[in-house]
């Protein structure tokens, strides 16, 4: 038997994929409801999603183990794709929102960056490699220059990972973008080479989908199909041994205790989280997992009659740059990113405050945060009136941040870890932050236990 501890979709991923190879699994998750970030409320005819909004789907990839999972699970009914607003984003410049170019000509005609930095990118295949790690920022700005630094991808930094480009590592964070410069010697030279330039920088290669109902059905589907009592919910692990050729796991709820003994175990948990139960074994894995911070976030939906918004909508949303002085990171416009989100004549907007260049604003009350945030988005969207629906969730440690020297981290972890054969860990910590991250990570996890 594996014992997974942890219920959001990493774990549940390996578990599902360790499933259909005949492995016996059994999850336990602390939570009383499984799925972790990944959450879906339904307040009346709103779908209110207070962790991901949607997930990146490479369809016909080697390596597209969310495909895979939602065949297996029977959710492909289920899947709803943005419609053409998936390929429109906004960023705001000097006030204003301009639309991030799709194209090429786009580029050449938008009001985004200025002629100086559309000619700055001229010199890019001609800007030598770098050696060592570098952090995203000095890496954007050496080959592109600082306008697209703070205009293109801070931004696009900040609705990733709520990071600061100044303090995340280029290898570990966009290891695809750093692979054009080490394979092409160029940026520009790769996008070309791979035929990705008539796309435009603001469109993401695959298609962005979720669920009729939300998110939350994604890792709901899997404990549906998982064996009766796979997955025990409100569990809190409180021991973690050796025993054996195995491992022994004991547990309590609110209304029992007990112990778990498995061949292997694995910890599917946040870095945190996995550093405290690990902490008796090995000081020195716990010291690690302990060094990979997190941004906190505030998730904040907002509902309003559609004739209050003068924004037409038309896109999946927009992100605000740091200089631009706005709390706010940006905003999705989520009924017109899929439907179903809201009623006839409504709109719902969500929003989203925080990250790592301003982590105090998790501890305010809501009669501090909402006034902000409805005064920052009334002045970008040119809404009137109130809201007829406001609904905040709080992450505190809601992304982890692929800091300067995460890699070796993450290597240092595998050297201690391999003292203590038949433990695994995952989790969004390591190896891709995203929904489908996570699920192929957890596929790939299983192939090898299996």
């Amino acid at each position: 038997m594996v014992l997974i501890i942890g219920g959001g979709i990493s774990g549940l991923s390996v578990a599902w994929f360790l499933h259909r190879r005949g492995v016996v699994v059994r999850v336990l998750e602390f939570a009383e409801r499984v799925g972790g970030a990944i959450a879906t409320d339904h307040v009346g005819a709103y779908l209110v999603e207070r962790g991901p909004n949607s997930t990146l789907q490479k369809p016909g990839r080697d390596d597209d183990a969310l495909g895979r999972l939602v065949a297996q699970t029977d959710l492909g009914e289920r899947l709803v794709e943005a419609g053409a607003a998936g390929n429109r984003r906004f960023v705001m410049r000097a006030g204003q929102l301009q639309l991030v170019p799709g194209s090429p000509p786009g580029f050449l005609t938008t009001g985004l960056f200025s002629w100086r930095a559309k000619l700055r990118l001229l010199r890019e295949p001609f800007v030598g490699k770098a050696e060592g790690e570098e952090t995203i920022a000095r890496f954007v700005e050496r080959r592109l220059g600082r306008e697209f630094l703070d205009y293109a991808v801070e931004p696009f930094i900040s609705g990733v990972y709520a990071g600061d480009p100044g303090r995340l590592s280029v290898q570990a964070a966009v290891p695809r973008i750093y692979a054009l410069e080490r394979r092409f010697g160029s940026l520009i030279l790769g996008a070309i080479a791979l035929g990705k330039v008539a796309k435009g920088p603001g469109t993401p290669t695959g298609r962005l989908i979720s669920f009729d109902r939300g998110m939350a059905q994604l890792p709901g589907a899997i404990v549906a199909k998982l064996p009766p009592g796979a997955c025990r919910t409100g569990c809190r692990v409180v021991r973690l041994q050796p025993a054996g050729q195995g491992w022994e796991v004991g547990w309590e709820s609110p209304s029992e205790s007990g112990v778990c003994q498995a061949e292997r175990v694995v910890l599917a948990v946040p870095a945190a989280e996995a550093a405290d139960l690990l902490e008796p074994l090995s000081r020195e894995v716990a010291c690690l997992l302990r060094t990979i911070p997190y941004a906190p976030i505030v998730s904040a939906c907002l509902a309003y009659d559609r004739g209050q918004v003068r924004h037409p909508l038309d896109g999946v949303g927009f992100l605000a740059p740091r200089r631009e002085g706005m709390q706010i990171l940006g905003g999705l416009f989520s009924n017109s990113l899929f439907a179903g989100r809201a009623p006839d004549g409504k709109v719902l907007i969500t929003a989203f405050i925080g990250g790592s260049t301003n982590t105090g604003v998790v501890a305010l009350g809501d009669d501090e945060l909402i006034p902000r945030i409805q005064k920052e988005l009334a002045q970008t969207l040119d809404i009137t009136g109130e809201p007829s629906l406001v609904k905040l969730a709080r992450h505190r440690r809601a992304i982890p941040q692929y800091t300067l020297g995460h890699l070796e981290r993450i290597a240092d972890l595998g050297r201690a870890l391999a003292a203590f054969p038949g433990l695994h860990l995952r989790g969004s910590w390591r190896d891709g932050i995203s929904v489908a991250d996570c699920i192929k990570n957890g596929e790939h996890l299983a192939e090898r236990l299996a």
